[in-house]
């Protein structure tokens, strides 16, 4: 097990910023790795570092006085990346006016890192399977093997073994590549490192361009912490740049950061379908979830709007209506709008009451669906709690209701807005407790 202090001197060295537990925990597998001629599969979202492991990995083994090369399999045409890759024999295609050495031989006693090598055509993958199991390959047009000895790093930020179920990549290659994965942490999982990694962009950028540094606010942190960067560290250090260029403050708050942060989250709810085309066999689990959720949505909404309707006609006795005026005013409203639109928006969970124990956080920091997926691990699970304790909270619940209303004379209006709900809420709550009026 490597130390702490190996692990700092690594970061000094290749200059990683950051101290996650799953950060270092990835950088002691590569420390350990790299000294060995064993293939390394590292797996990532875009954007996440995956390139800078393969550096240290090739910089601490016997071969880093040897080439390192880094190679986009997505990035090169179907047509060409065997050539590119392996070389070519003159005259093998039309262009090929000579013969051509390909990467694997050109780095031969160095390291190779193949990014993104889910995107690899599947016939090249049978291509590079041989030279892992053998060291061997065959330039394109040329009957003549050729050995290499060169060590393979690859990187994907697709689920590998997904592709191999569909079909898309060679079972027997992924087993090959895996023989030690190191797995990549994205930034939204490495807390402080956010912030790190901020002031070393915005830090690094004001000395390159002569221009003031800038500083983050206590809500600056806050809403820094709380973005999700879909891009990861590429995304992040864009961001900052953007800050400290554009921005005529010099502190910079979580209102100004807002400006900088893209909209990833237009809505709360999950997308229910696949682009066009695809198959029900391409949702996820949750997806499906989620769809045969909404469908239950929809048939009742369909139910409360012909239940209204028998009402409102006199089919059923319409002093239920009176009775419970409040319920039905929401139901007209739903029956008016599209099935999903009677979904609770974020802003109606907002006014929901909460007792004093429990406050809502202010719009930038609501968490979304996404979030509370992501992080599964940091949800409670509460449904154990005994009944007990959910009639002490009613107790207090309707205790809090009933001060709040007798400051404020019985005026449910000036109620609602001390408590912070809707005045409708607070008459569901009033009925619900049976709180009667003491003027």
């Amino acid at each position: 097990m490597t130390n702490s202090s190996e692990i700092q001197a690594v970061k000094n060295r290749f200059g990683i910023i950051g101290n996650a537990p799953s950060l270092n925990y990835a950088l002691n597998v590569a420390i350990q790795v790299a000294p060995t001629d064993l293939t390394v599969l590292i797996t990532g979202e875009s954007g996440s570092g995956k390139e800078s492991f393969s550096k240290i990995i090739h910089g601490l083994s016997h071969r880093k006085h040897g080439n390192f090369i880094a190679i986009n399999c997505g990035a090169i045409p179907e047509g060409t990346i065997d050539s590119e890759l392996f070389g070519h024999a003159k005259g093998a295609f039309t262009g090929a006016i000579g013969d051509r050495k390909g990467y694997f031989e050109t780095t031969d006693n160095g390291t190779i890192f193949l990014d993104e090598i889910g995107e690899m055509p599947v016939g090249t993958q049978a291509r590079l399977l041989r030279v892992l199991e053998n060291g061997e390959f065959i330039p394109v047009g040329s009957s003549k093997v050729q050995k290499t000895n060169v060590r393979v790093v690859a990187a994907t930020n697709v689920n590998l073994f997904e592709a191999v179920e569909k079909g898309q990549f060679r079972e027997d290659l992924y087993y090959r590549l895996n023989t030690v994965p190191i797995h990549v942490p994205p930034l939204r999982e490495r807390g402080f490192d956010i912030e790190l990694l901020f002031i070393k962009f915005t830090s690094d950028f004001a000395e390159k361009n002569r221009i003031e540094p800038v500083e983050l606010t206590e809500s600056g942190r806050k809403v820094l912490q709380a973005f999700r960067f879909p891009g990861n560290i590429r995304q992040l250090k864009n961001i900052a740049e953007q800050v400290t260029l554009l921005s005529p403050e010099r502190q910079i708050s979580g209102e100004i950061l807002q400006k900088y942060l893209p909209n990833t989250h237009s809505s709360g709810l999950p997308a229910l379908y696949k682009a066009s085309g695809a198959s029900e066999s391409d949702f996820s689990e949750r997806e499906i979830l989620y769809k045969v959720l909404f469908d239950m949505r929809k048939d009742m909404t369909e139910l409360k709007k012909l239940v209204f309707s028998m009402l409102k006609g006199g089919q059923v006795n319409s002093d239920y209506i009176q009775e419970h005026k409040e319920l039905f005013e929401e139901i007209q409203h739903t029956a008016e709008s599209s099935p999903y639109s009677a979904l609770p928006a974020p802003q109606e969970e907002k006014e929901s009451f909460s007792s004093p124990s429990f406050s809502m956080p202010d719009d930038d920091y609501v968490v979304s669906i996404d979030d509370m997926q992501n992080h599964r691990e940091n949800v409670e699970d509460i449904t154990h709690e005994d009944e007990e304790e959910s009639l002490s909270l009613e107790k207090n619940e309707h205790e809090i209701i009933l001060k709040a209303l007798r400051k404020n004379n019985f005026k449910r209006k000036n109620a609602a807005k001390d408590l912070g709900i809707s005045e409708r809420t607070l008459y569901r709550k009033i009925k619900q407790y049976d709180i009667q009026d003491e003027k």
